[in-house]
């Protein structure tokens, strides 16, 4: 956490010399000192975080393959001048037990074109979809293996 307050300070500095080092590094200690004190910051934490971003990138590259995949259905569907859109409400229960897990995979299918979550209790999701074939495989999501995959992973490590 240090280096990146050095590094944030030098950047912002815009160059380095070894007054700007220096004064930095007297600066970034005490700030380092406060999160631990007041924020609640720990290195097990950080060390927690840098351990998920394997995991955070390719959760990325899917979502990002997902909404490619969904733009391409939904224009198929708008430019079709024969295919009637059928939208459609469905709901779906998910195994996710993490709060946050529930609602990156709630955003993750609302950011998915031709879908959006409607509601979110419990375990429980309402989601709207442009068309019956688009909602086809969203209560068995790829997202949604993956975040019980991280939930799994999470309840190793404690």
């Amino acid at each position: 956490m240090i280096a990146l307050f050095l590094i944030i300070w030098i950047v912002f500095n815009g160059r380095l010399t070894w007054e700007v080092a220096v004064l930095g590094l007297l600066l970034c200690i005490p700030l380092y000192l406060f999160c631990r004190a007041f924020l609640g910051y720990s290195l097990r934490g950080e060390f927690r975080i840098w351990k998920r971003i394997p995991w955070a990138i390719r959760y990325v590259v899917i979502l990002l393959a997902e909404i490619v995949k969904a733009n391409f259905a939904v224009m198929r569907l708008i430019l079709s001048g024969r295919l009637e859109p059928e939208p459609v409400l469905f709901s779906f229960r998910t195994k996710l037990k993490n709060e946050t897990s529930k609602v990156v995979l709630a955003n993750s299918i609302t950011l998915t074109p031709g879908t959006i979550t409607v509601k979110l209790s419990d375990d429980r999701y309402v989601v709207h979809a442009l068309d019956r074939d688009i909602s086809v495989g969203t209560e068995n999501s790829v997202f949604e293996a993956m975040l019980a995959e991280l939930e799994t992973q999470e309840g190793g490590a404690k």
